[in-house]
């Protein structure tokens, strides 16, 4: 079993009123502040990553509270692409933490121990064997994907609601692409190619 959970919560109807707001304001309403507060956060992560390659390396740990600190930067910026592209109406709350009622679900199990060799062999190979065969195929999926956000603005608009089989597909694409970016330092599973 993959130790990564990733799911966005299914709404049965979806507000046409806010479907416009986030069209017409979303970049002054959602990203200036979600994406001021998460510049900043990124470039924690950025050096927390650059701390943990040396801290795993020495030790095979990555210190808990810097790997809890960079999985809830991932879980923000997944609860602000859901809501930006329309599969929730729940607005985004400021934390990297879980919360009640909050539709992204996004864990991964911390890793009592990681391989210093495995850290090293992605290190050096990583693009080799993780980012070109699996963003080779992230390319496609992430087109149709694309499309069916596309089309289901226009099935929100008249109906209320976002196809679920579409919705599905694009949060099968948005867990593919997260198991991936997440694998590189938080885990030792390589990553399935699967939307599953």
């Amino acid at each position: 079993m993959y130790p990564f959970k990733f799911s966005i919560e299914y709404p049965e109807k979806l507000s046409r009123g806010i479907l416009f707001l986030r069209l017409f304001f979303g970049f002054i309403y959602v990203l200036i502040p979600h994406g001021f507060c998460l510049f900043f956060l990124a470039i924690g992560v950025a050096v927390v990553q650059a701390l943990a390659f040396w801290i795993i390396l020495f030790t095979g740990k990555f210190p808990k509270g810097m790997f809890d600190f960079v999985v809830g930067f991932y879980r923000w910026v997944a609860r602000v692409n859901a809501y930006m592209n329309y599969m929730t109406d729940k607005y985004p709350k400021f934390t990297t933490k879980p919360y009640d009622g909050d539709p992204v679900v996004l864990e991964l199990e911390y890793p009592e121990k990681l391989s210093r060799g495995k850290l090293l062999l992605k290190v050096f190979f990583g693009l080799i064997y993780v980012m070109i065969p699996h963003y080779f195929c992230l390319i496609f999926v992430g087109i149709w994907a694309s499309i069916l956000g596309f089309l289901a603005w226009w099935v929100i608009l008249f109906t209320g609601k976002y196809p679920e089989g579409w919705f599905h597909f694009v949060e099968g694409y948005c867990r593919w692409s997260s198991r991936v970016g997440l694998y590189f330092y938080y885990c030792d599973v390589y990553p399935p190619f699967s939307t599953k």
